[in-house]
């Protein structure tokens, strides 16, 4: 017991060896991936972000024109984020706040149709 007294005193004295989170938070480290973004209206809704991810979170739907992710299977690896040609998927660096209930990401997004191609010639005029 004699050997443990002074750790006990610098235990109950010093500086406390946790913080009280969520309260008290610490800044994020730089270039830290945290909680997954979309810009929807940027996002085509081709699905590489889907394919691309290891955890299986993001479910691309281009017939209903939806995009979800269960942000609580997501590893936060940045991957899709890597992946989207369209650069719409962003990790802010921050975290996800405590939650009290499982929610998931659902966007709602409309498919963009090509135009059609005109040719340049005037070769395609109709017929009267």
């Amino acid at each position: 017991m004699p050997f443990m007294t002074p750790t006990i005193v610098k235990n109950f004295l010093g500086k406390r060896a946790t913080r009280m989170y969520p309260i008290t938070t610490r800044e994020p480290f730089a270039d830290v991936r945290g909680e997954l973004y979309i810009d929807i209206k940027d996002c085509n809704l081709c699905g590489l972000c889907a394919k691309a991810c290891p955890a299986q979170c993001i479910t691309v739907d281009r017939d209903k024109a939806t995009w979800e992710c269960d942000p609580y299977e997501c590893v936060y690896c940045g991957v899709c984020t890597d992946v989207c040609s369209r650069h719409c998927l962003h990790q802010h660096a921050a975290y996800r706040a405590p939650a009290t209930e499982k929610s998931v990401m659902h966007e709602q997004g409309e498919i963009k149709k090509k135009a059609k191609k005109e040719e340049a010639d005037g070769s395609a005029q109709p017929a009267a």
